[in-house]
């Protein structure tokens, strides 16, 4: 049976649209921009790390430029997501545990220092550079993966329940942003660092194809990931305390009252017994690894940790490997047709092309449509047209080889619907379904069962989207499936996220309190409670 609400939780679920809330979303939202850019940014930089530091000046690959070797590129790429998957966990955790002002600070300053010191990476040979620029993007992913349950349950639980669904999207939609700068500034440090020479391809010159300004290329790219979360860390340490941690975990009814007295600009009464017999309530006791948590909850975080799973299988591998993608259906020039810097700016233009027109439209129709439509409905269809896509660019993979526009278009959409549809609910549903003391916990798990996925992804497509011949561009990674096999396997993937979607409620227009069941008055093998049937007779019903 439901409880009255504290007056001041009704409060924010009914509050209007004011400055707080559009503010905490450029805040939060910065983190995400900053997360993105530095995650996917490090694909526009990666062969021209191959260039830089593994070309062969002579012997049998000598004819094409270098690239870096299968280990090296594997923990370039994924050695932040394994960062961010521990960073998740913890900052998770310690979120529910300190507060979420408390850490939020933290992160974002791990995220500024270790994009500085990942383009400052240093080494007198190619082993050295790559270990030290591989440890701070480590670091870097930890600060990262500290953003997800943080800034998602800071956004939950300052938002009204009506537009709480767009809020949390608007700040996810950041990452589309990021994503989209990335390709920006790669575009922008590479003309301007190739301005005023002249260009020579690897095959008219290989020395001369690699000027020595190509070093600099990549770490300003790198660096610049710093700018975005300096920009916003004063603003993220004078953020006041959400009151939902302070009220319900923190127990300081008082102090909660006043931080949202300011923020709302309407004086509460702190309701101090009925906020200790608000948290007294058995169905606000029972902990994580407790029968209670496995009764009310148990599906729900199976449903949104195996759905991020499956999901960022399919998107991280899309994301960090389109170069590949793009370079086997011919779209970009073959590496020993470009320079060095020329290589980057192409990367660079087909990561901008395809953010502008697919990945960055796909978010805000998320958060235009979340609170109309639902965030179940948007996560099952995208993932629907996600395995169409998937197939089709698969099963006739040989066909859009001959036909770029046509796969162009396909490969853009499956952008589009993993944007507008499971990349954003699976980040907005696991910090509204879950009681306030273990939100951002369950957040973290969620996220980090996504990162489990990247990962998967990342180096499973690393290594299956080979050709089935040993190829001399890509000289010493054993052969693989090919991108036809690949693409269909990845549709497979995304049906089962459909299956698992299944397993996750509607939160739309719903109380985070009524969502969570900490606004029931019984405890998990509660008193059973009298309700009249039809006839007027009296049945027992058992309160869920």
């Amino acid at each position: 049976m439901a409880r009255k609400q504290l007056d001041l939780l009704n409060a924010l679920d009914a509050a209007k649209t004011q400055l707080y809330h559009f503010t905490t979303i450029i805040i939060a939202g910065m983190g995400f921009f900053t997360a993105a850019y530095d995650l996917f940014g490090i694909s526009v930089v990666t062969k021209l790390l191959g260039r830089i530091y593994y070309t062969v000046p002579s012997g049998p690959n000598s004819k094409t430029p270098g690239i870096l070797p299968a280990h090296v590129s594997s923990a370039v790429t994924c050695v932040a997501l394994v960062g961010t998957l521990f960073g998740q966990l913890f900052f998770g955790w310690l979120g529910d545990k300190l507060g979420r002002k408390k850490v939020y600070g933290v992160t974002l300053l791990l995220m500024i220092l270790c994009s500085l010191a990942s383009g400052l990476s240093f080494g007198h040979h190619a082993g050295a550079t790559m270990a030290t620029l591989c440890f701070f993007r480590f670091w870097l992913g930890f600060g990262i993966g500290g953003d997800y349950p943080l800034s998602a349950t800071i956004m939950s639980e300052y938002a009204n329940k009506k537009t709480r669904g767009s809020f949390m999207a608007a700040v996810f939609a950041m990452q589309g942003f990021g994503i989209l700068t990335s390709g920006i500034v790669g575009l922008l440090v590479s003309s301007a660092l190739e301005h005023g020479i002249h260009v020579y391809t690897y095959n008219q010159n290989a020395e001369l194809s690699l000027p020595p300004q190509a070093d600099y290329v990549w770490r300003i790219i790198l660096m610049f990931g710093a700018v975005p979360a300096a920009m916003t860390y004063y603003w993220r340490m004078k953020m006041p305390e959400t009151a939902r941690y302070t009220a319900l975990i923190a127990k300081n009814a008082k102090k909660a009252a006043e931080e949202m007295a300011r923020v709302l600009n309407v004086e509460f009464d702190p309701e101090e017994a009925k906020l200790e017999k608000f948290v007294e309530e058995p169905s606000n006791q029972y902990g994580l690894f407790s029968k209670q948590f496995l009764h009310r909850h148990g599906l729900h975080l199976l449903g949104t940790t195996t759905c991020w799973f499956l999901l960022d299988i399919t998107f991280y591998s899309q994301n960090l490997f389109q170069k590949n993608i793009f370079t086997a259906i011919h779209w970009i020039p073959t590496a020993a047709d470009m320079s060095g810097i020329q290589e980057v700016y192409e990367v660079s233009k087909a990561q901008t092309l395809f953010a502008l027109c697919s990945t960055v439209p796909g978010y805000w129709f998320t958060v235009f449509f979340i609170d109309k439509i639902g965030r179940w409905a948007i996560q099952l269809q995208g993932f629907f047209f996600m395995t169409v896509f998937m197939f089709a660019l698969g099963l006739s993979f040989h066909h859009w080889t001959l036909h770029k526009v046509p796969f162009i278009i396909l490969y853009s959409l499956t952008f589009f619907f993993s944007n507008f549809g499971p990349n954003a609910t699976t980040f907005v549903l696991p910090a509204e379904i879950f009681p306030a003391r273990l939100r951002s916990t369950c957040h973290g798990i969620s996220a980090a069962a996504g990162k489990a996925g990247a990962l998967v992804g990342a180096f499973g497509y690393l290594y299956a989207s080979e050709p089935s011949q040993p190829s001399h561009d890509d000289a010493g990674y054993p052969p693989g499936i090919g991108v036809k096999y690949s693409f269909i396997g990845l549709g497979f993937v995304s049906l089962f996220g459909m299956v698992f979607t299944f397993l996750v409620p509607e939160p739309n227009g719903k109380s985070l309190e009524e969502l969570s069941g900490e606004n029931e008055d019984d405890s998990f093998d509660a008193v059973v409670e009298s309700t009249p049937d039809k006839q007027g007779a009296y049945n027992p019903t058992i309160p869920v």
